[in-house]
């Protein structure tokens, strides 16, 4: 249950922080938002990211082998890099249809798959 409770709350709270790190360029298409000054765009931002905060530090206190939970730190880490990767690459081929996933994208992505093979492996 903690392994599935940590892996879904990783997952929404990289939703939020891709949108927040990335969604603006996407929304520079509205011509309303583009009118934007930097500074707003950042607290939109900010209020984005904030909401990812409260999925992402739970995730990390429940799935802690320190706090009972199944990760170590360093897998908790791994984890959460290979759903950012998994998430932003979701998120650019539908956002933004000129973006490309080449197969030298995918052969990095094999090795950070197996980066995580490696961080499990006892």
């Amino acid at each position: 249950m903690k392994i599935f409770l940590t892996i879904s709350m990783l997952v929404v709270s990289n939703v939020f922080m891709t949108f927040a790190w990335y969604g603006h360029l996407k929304m520079r298409e509205f011509k309303w938002f583009d009118a934007l000054p930097l500074f707003i765009i950042i607290l939109i931002s900010w209020g984005i990211a904030l909401l990812e905060y409260f999925f992402q530090v739970p995730a990390n206190r429940i799935g802690f082998s320190g706090n009972g939970g199944p990760f170590s730190l360093l897998q908790l880490k791994v984890i959460q890099e290979v759903i950012t990767l998994v998430v932003f690459v979701i998120f650019s081929l539908i956002a933004f249809k000129h973006e490309t996933f080449r197969w030298n994208h995918l052969l990095g992505f094999i090795f950070l798959v197996l980066a995580v093979y490696f961080i499990f492996k006892k």
